[in-house]
């Protein structure tokens, strides 16, 4: 969670020069933006305004205040605009959404859009609970309608030069990943009102830090680990600023454990700067990323001298959210690992069971099915 993400900034590469122009290779996607309430919203739309890749049709807040700023800010005529999510489908025909609600709202959102068989990409996380997960898997499979999971760190080109390098089996077979994620505090850095308000309520996010921020690691993990679940997992909350955030935790730790690999996911709202980075040890090297385009390496002996590498390009539709979902819902393109639903139930099963560890101060251990 950041000011202005840098997805937003790499969307911004593909602007075009006049509003609105259309791309002539192939036609915009149609997108509705359902919610005005997550903070990312505005990071979307100050970067896809110009977009070729998609067509804004319809805005869809129950509160109208925000509805009216938005129209302001970003220009938009009333006659897109709507209070209400059905009535915004049922005449702006948006061939996909754009999810910027409360996480608890995912839910309710997803089962409206499959009923009229209009795609969903959603800001992460994907729920605030297991049993909203596979509410939402199973709407989504009944209304035959992609479900994504936008991540900041999906387009990072260090993440997935990492990735390469654990599967092209350069570092061994992963042992432990240590995985930060987080910033010193939402409030902290100057989040909209409307945002904070749901940031800390435990029913609208999930938890604090926990949910917040937990979700990347156990995202990029389950991304490493090729869907594979944890066996056990394990967390510990705190509240170290309980006079800012009285409600949810604001610093979380949690232990993944597989077979032969652990995870250490850091998520905190104390971080002293924002940070999301993490380390991959094999049996014989590591790739640490440095932000989103660098990453350090040491393979070998003890001899071995570690290198900073700028990573390569991901490719196309891969490298940013609006090629990358244009491409999936118009080409057949197939969804992301990072994004999937499939992995992101597993995310929402890691971080409903992390709850579960922290309240109750034990081990968790999971199911060999779901």
């Amino acid at each position: 969670m950041v000011r202005i993400s840098c997805l937003a900034l790499l969307s911004m590469l593909a602007v075009t020069l006049s509003f609105g122009q259309a791309s002539t290779a192939h036609p915009p996607l149609r997108i509705g933006i359902v919610g005005l309430v997550h903070g990312h919203v505005h990071g979307f739309l100050g970067a896809s305004l110009r977009s070729p890749e998609i067509q804004i049709v319809g805005v869809a807040e129950p509160d109208a205040h925000l509805l009216s700023q938005a129209a302001t800010r970003y220009g938009f005529d009333p006659s897109l605009l709507f209070t209400d999510l059905e009535e915004m489908l049922q005449k702006a025909h948006p061939q996909a959404v754009l999810v910027y609600t409360n996480t608890y709202d995912h839910r309710r959102v997803v089962e409206i859009c499959a009923r009229h068989g209009v795609h969903v990409m959603m800001e992460k996380p994907l729920a605030v609970s297991l049993e909203d997960a596979l509410a939402i898997e199973k709407a989504a499979h009944a209304g035959k309608i992609q479900v994504l999971v936008n991540y900041e760190t999906s387009w990072y080109r260090s993440n997935h030069a990492a990735f390469d390098l654990v599967h092209k089996g350069a570092l061994g077979d992963v042992r432990k990943v240590v995985i930060h994620d987080g910033h010193n505090g939402p409030k902290e850095i100057g989040v909209e009102p409307e945002f904070l308000a749901w940031l800390t309520d435990p029913k609208l996010n999930g938890g604090g830090a926990l949910f917040d921020f937990g979700c990347y690691g156990a995202d990029l993990m389950t991304w490493l680990m090729n869907g594979q679940r944890p066996q056990t997992v394990t967390a510990v909350t705190q509240q170290i600023k309980p006079e800012i955030y009285s409600k949810v935790d604001d610093e979380a730790t949690i232990i993944l454990t597989y077979p032969k690999a652990q995870a250490i996911v850091q998520a905190s709202w104390n971080w002293p700067f924002g940070r999301k980075d993490m380390e991959v040890y094999g049996q014989t090297g590591y790739a640490i990323t440095v932000q989103g385009n660098d990453i350090r390496v040491r393979r070998g002996g003890d001899n071995s001298h570690e290198e900073q590498l700028a990573a390569k390009p991901v490719p196309a539709p891969y490298d940013n959210e609006l090629s990358y979902l244009r491409a999936v819902i118009l080409d057949g393109v197939k969804p992301d690992t990072l994004s999937s639903l499939e992995t992101n139930v597993t995310v929402t099963e890691i971080l409903d069971a992390a709850r579960r560890s922290a309240v109750l101060g034990k081990t968790i251990a999971l199911a060999a099915t779901r």
